[in-house]
């Protein structure tokens, strides 16, 4: 599974960014599908995630400000980050689990910042 990402860039703080990751076969046939992100000299931390039965996860720091949804496409998800904060700053990773594989896309920067 390759994926894509895109729609990272600059943002100010109560800003909004929408991620996209584009999967080269449906999503609809993955485990799950989501977002990691890694800021600098922190680990790697789930953002946000969903799974083929349709239940959604987010970070404590994500809920209620970002959102993740399926594209009808079929082949992309997409994460809606509204109220953004400096502390949003990071690489963000799309990920996926397919047969028992983890998958991961190139990471795309997402900076907030006044």
């Amino acid at each position: 599974v390759q994926l894509q990402a895109s729609g990272g860039g600059l943002a100010q703080p109560g800003g909004s960014l929408r991620l996209s990751c584009t999967a080269s076969r449906t999503i609809f046939s993955l485990n799950a599908i989501g977002w990691y992100r890694q800021a600098p000299g922190k680990q790697r931390e789930l953002v946000a995630s969903t799974r083929i039965s349709g239940r959604t996860n987010y970070a404590d720091s994500a809920r209620g400000r970002f959102t993740i949804s399926k594209d009808s496409s079929g082949n992309t998800v997409h994460l809606q980050m509204n109220s953004l904060e400096p502390e949003d700053t990071a690489v963000y990773y799309c990920h996926a689990e397919f047969l028992q594989h983890e998958y991961w896309g190139l990471g795309t920067q997402v900076t907030v910042s006044s």
